[in-house]
């Protein structure tokens, strides 16, 4: 399973030919830049993989249950295992989808969740993506690029095939459409993925389109062409926060959004992936309660872990979160990216006093979480050598009649010696991710 320094700078020649990009904001201006891709690939085995499956699933299903319960009878916070204030006080509540039942009952479509494995080998997971996880698309394109530059890595090891991720996003518009076309909602060229909306695009046979393209009529979305010809649409893979969506119903100045495509999707004349409001249920101070929404919902106990955590909202986490804030990595439960992340052992004691004291005064922002130290995994220096950086795991989950998980995955690595950050917006690097077969 090797792979030669000659075929890794062979491939990233063709990362850059193809565009395989991302985009950032910084300081205002919007950089893109390639995402660095590391041609040793991570190797899990079909056993390890086969418990991530399961605990995955029980996961994703247990969060959409959550979302469902919270939009319509809240069961969950009447029974008092989630307090009333992390659901309705949370950013990514919408009181605009109260009531709202998305086509087939799923909210989350593509859920993508972040995992690191602990030296020990226990897999814990760290942050749940249910709005708009982005990431699949690299995985898939480094694979169809090494089969290229190395074609004999493919033929000669036992490596669980990735291209179907393309008709998993399919099967899964297909089995909520409500009658019509599968388009992909991008904001445009200047969007952080925008390669990844194009692609997947490409690969599904869904059609690319913007705002502009999209017309509602009688709680009816269509698709309007230069000729001014209509074609339903029945399903909306939109790559836009929520806030962006809907004009009418969000951010009124929003100048990405459909006027009106809420009236279609609360008429259930449109399934939109994933649903508006799942914000709710990745919140990192919702994160808490998940393995007590598994044996709620599910009545079965967690396979996967939570990072250990703690809720400065109660008063004994708060306490240990005071106490021993040098040991822990805190962070604020609004921001995404690997912004909002600090470890207490980093700070000056001024800053770390500041730090408890904002704890002190917003206790619900914030959750604190014990340091995994998770594994390293090689990457190729610039000589062929071999550096070990920290590296995750970003799982695909995808729901629709069923709930199923992508043999494969987004792994993504720091490539600063020692750092935890491995997050692409704060310059990490990618890897294919290898499921054996057999």
């Amino acid at each position: 399973m090797e792979m030669t320094t000659t075929a890794a700078l062979e491939i990233n020649k063709l990362m850059t030919r193809y565009g395989v990009k991302f985009g950032i904001y910084k300081n205002g201006e919007f950089i893109e830049q390639l995402f660095p891709y590391d041609a040793i690939p991570r190797i899990i085995s079909k056993q390890e993989f086969d418990f991530l499956n399961k605990g995955l699933v029980q996961r994703v299903n247990a969060l959409n249950c959550f979302l469902q319960d919270i939009y319509t009878n809240g069961n969950i916070v009447i029974d008092k295992v989630v307090p009333e204030e992390f659901v309705y006080i949370s950013k990514g509540y919408l009181p605009e989808c109260r009531g709202i039942v998305p086509p087939g009952g799923v909210y989350s479509h593509i859920s993508g969740i972040d995992l690191v494995q602990a030296k020990s080998g226990e897999w814990f997971i760290l942050e749940d993506n249910l709005r708009i996880p982005s990431g699949a698309s690299y995985p898939l394109i480094a694979r169809e690029l090494s089969r290229i530059g190395n074609p004999d890595a493919f033929s000669d090891n036992d490596i669980a095939e990735n291209r179907h991720y393309s008709d998993m996003l399919s099967n899964t518009m297909d089995s909520v459409n409500c009658g019509g076309l599968n388009v992909i909602l991008t904001p445009g060229r200047y969007n952080a993925a925008y390669f990844e909306h194009s692609y997947l695009a490409e690969r599904t046979g869904a059609l690319l389109v913007k705002a502009s393209d999209l017309v509602v009529e009688n709680a009816v979305l269509y698709l309007e062409n230069y000729l001014g010809v209509k074609a339903r649409v029945g399903a909306v893979y939109r790559r836009m926060s929520d806030e962006y969506l809907d004009p009418m119903t969000f951010q009124a100045d929003s100048l990405i959004g459909v006027p009106h495509i809420m009236d279609a999707y609360r008429a259930g004349n449109v399934a939109l992936i994933n649903a508006p409001g799942n914000g709710v249920a990745d919140d990192k101070g919702i994160y808490y309660f998940v393995p007590k929404m598994i044996k709620y919902y599910l009545n079965e106990e967690p396979i996967l872990s939570n990072a250990p955590t703690y809720l400065p909202y109660y008063e004994d986490d708060l306490k240990y979160t005071l106490d021993n804030i040098r040991k822990l990595v805190i962070k604020d439960v609004s921001e995404a990216g690997g912004y909002g992340v600090v470890f207490g052992s980093d700070l000056t004691e001024e800053r770390l006093s500041d730090l408890k004291a904002l704890i002190k005064r917003e206790p619900r922002r914030f959750i604190s979480q014990e340091v995994i130290d998770f594994i390293d995994l090689d990457v190729m220096g610039e000589d062929g050598s071999r550096v070990p950086r920290k590296a995750d795991l970003r799982a695909f989950v995808l729901t629709g009649v069923s709930t199923r998980v992508w043999p494969s995955g987004l792994t993504r690595f720091s490539r600063v010696e020692g750092s935890f950050v491995v997050n692409s917006s704060q310059g990490g690097g990618f890897k294919d991710t290898w499921v054996l077969s057999r």
